[in-house]
């Protein structure tokens, strides 16, 4: 099963990637992390040691020029559109509890040829793990689906959109959603976020008519605090580990249907 998971800023999702990663790997799947977001933190929330020194993949300028033939940064020149990236998965991820995580960084936007050595080979990365890899891939993005393609797009079996309960996230929501159908991607869902009552709740799905909802996670200061204190989440809150499990039966349901 390949997932993406998208979503404005401090909703929740990279919570929701580390949570889902951590209930496949409890099932026994093997599951390949991937942080997408260059403001996400998916490496400290899924308490992998000393998260900070983790570099990703698009800021290792030697890797880019050995696999694309060209410096990162140099306007004009030529380069490989389709790197080799097979061995990438195992040399440059990092495993902790039964999960391997990968952090890709930003593709870079502004149409100057100096950026696109690092873009080829994110693409063509992430192509590899959405359609090469015999596993669970669990993928934090930004925002929007620039890590996707439309050749890509067809491999994720879910794009989930966290959505929390106002105005400004439920309109990036409907842009992703807009943007998503766009490259093709159709499977799409969202998943509500720091739900405090029954009326939000109705806010949401009111607000959102179009999506299917995989489900809610309530909001609990429990998680709040335990970031802050930097405890493992999979054990600070039972009723949103309980309501990821019941996410992850709906995936395998649908996936199944």
């Amino acid at each position: 099963m390949k997932i993406a998971i998208s979503g404005k800023g401090g909703v929740g999702k990279t919570t929701l990637a580390s949570l889902l990663s951590k209930v496949f790997a409890e099932a026994g799947y093997s599951v390949l992390a991937i942080d997408a977001d260059p403001n996400s933190n998916l490496a400290a929330t899924l308490g992998i040691p000393n998260p900070d020194e983790i570099i990703p993949i698009s800021e290792m300028s030697a890797l880019i020029e050995e696999r694309t033939g060209a410096k990162p940064g140099k306007a004009g020149s030529f380069f490989k559109i389709n790197p080799k990236v097979d061995d990438l998965p195992e040399k440059y991820s990092f495993k902790y509890n039964g999960i391997r995580l990968m952090v890709m960084g930003r593709i870079k936007q502004g149409g100057t040829g100096c950026y696109c050595p690092e873009n080829a080979l994110l693409q063509a990365l992430v192509t590899h793990l959405l359609l090469g890899r015999d596993e669970v891939v669990i993928m934090d993005m930004e925002a929007g689906v620039e890590h996707l393609g439309r050749a890509t797009a067809r491999a994720v079996d879910r794009l989930i959109v966290v959505v929390e309960p106002g105005r400004r996230s439920v309109e990036t929501a409907r842009r992703i959603k807009k943007l998503a159908e766009e490259i093709g991607l159709r499977n799409i869902a969202a998943v509500g976020s720091k739900v405090r009552s029954q009326s939000e709740r109705e806010f949401l799905t009111s607000s959102l008519p179009d999506f299917e909802f995989l489900g809610f996670i309530p909001y609990d200061q429990a998680i709040v605090d335990a970031d802050l204190a930097d405890r493992p989440l999979f054990e600070s809150s039972p009723m949103i580990i309980d309501e990821v499990r019941n996410i992850y039966q709906t995936l395998l349901a649908t996936a199944q249907a």
